[in-house]
């Protein structure tokens, strides 16, 4: 019932902008007659009424073209995976210990933006620095299209910033892994293409960890993906959770293929969307963060790290652009930009 009525209320949306739009071409059509009538009448009894079907006429033929615009994206074809929760994975990159403090900021920048979203977190796995930063991280984020409005921040985030034993700004880099949540109906894994290694937990935790092979490594054969968790005491656990990760992978890198593969045969150069290329920078004595997918500044970074409305302000960018794609690949018309 959840997404049979999240559709109607797509459509009824849809449909009132609609009927917007033949109010306002309805109320064109009223006063091009009004104004008819006036021109054969007497011009002074008529000059006002003359004037003010004018300036209606005007409102309304500004507003069809918005109008327009805002049918036509509603009306797009939607990703398969926009209303999917999402496992996000971080990982430090070029940088030392700058990179993982980094990493650290960013993985809590999604976490506090899921909380302003109503979405729930739960923390799959954790490697942390003894500075308090982050090697690598990941978490399951549920809710309301968490995945339309996470699926931008799959990229290369880069910082600039001096750091607190130095006087000269240091670059450094991490990336961001943004997945659909796998379910069975997407992806069904055969238990025969796995190998799954047990072993004894290493690091902070306790003798427990130490003797007991409670960590677990799951690969799956057929693409070289391999997942390891150790977080939980438990050897249950810790393989649940890497199966969530490891499919969620897998899912996310067979639809990158049909996504490339698409590309390739309508030649459609509009973006890459490469993981692999930057997207982002966060740059601290300018105070400005700069999304260079689309040319785009705010100001204010401790904001955008505080899951603030700078994040949200850079969605919505991003996913009228995606949105600009699709109409350009489909060959529509957009009323206004």
């Amino acid at each position: 019932m959840g997404r049979v009525g999240r559709d109607l209320n797509e459509l009824s949306s849809v449909l009132g902008t609609a009927e917007q739009l033949e109010t306002a071409q309805s109320a064109i059509a009223d006063c091009d007659e009004v104004m008819e009538s006036c021109s054969k009448g007497q011009p002074d009894e008529d000059a006002e009424m003359y004037a003010m079907a004018s300036a209606e006429k005007d409102s309304s033929l500004q507003a069809i073209p918005s109008l327009e615009d805002a049918i036509v994206r509603a009306l797009l074809p939607k990703d398969e995976a926009d209303e999917k929760n999402v496992i996000i994975e971080v990982r430090a990159g070029t940088g030392g210990d700058e990179s993982s403090l980094f990493t650290w900021e960013v993985f809590e920048m999604y976490q506090r933006f899921a909380s302003t979203q109503g979405w729930s977190w739960q923390l799959l796995h954790l490697t942390k620095t003894d500075l308090g930063g982050c090697r690598e991280a990941a978490a399951r984020i549920a809710g309301t299209d968490v995945f339309a409005q996470l699926k931008f921040e799959s990229g290369v985030h880069r910082v600039q910033r001096v750091p607190v034993n130095d006087v000269r700004v240091h670059t450094s880099a991490m990336s961001v892994a943004v997945l659909p949540e796998a379910d069975e109906v997407d992806i069904q894994i055969d238990p025969g293409d796995l190998r799954i290694d047990v072993y004894r937990a290493s690091g902070a935790g306790g003798q427990h960890v130490n003797t007991t092979e409670s960590a677990v490594r799951i690969t799956h054969i057929p693409t070289g993906t391999v997942v390891a968790i150790q977080d939980e005491r438990s050897q249950h656990q810790n393989k649940a959770k890497a199966m969530l990760i490891l499919k969620s992978r897998v899912y996310g890198a067979e639809r990158e293929r049909r996504r490339r593969e698409a590309d390739a045969q309508r030649q459609a150069a509009m973006g890459s969307g490469d993981r692999s290329e930057r997207i982002r920078t966060y740059n601290f004595p300018q105070d400005r963060v700069t999304d260079h997918r689309i040319n785009s500044t705010k100001h204010g970074v401790a904001r955008m790290l505080n899951g603030q409305q700078l994040l949200e302000e850079f969605i919505v960018e991003l996913r009228r652009r995606e949105q600009d794609e699709s109409i350009a690949a489909l060959g529509l018309a957009s009323g206004s930009k």
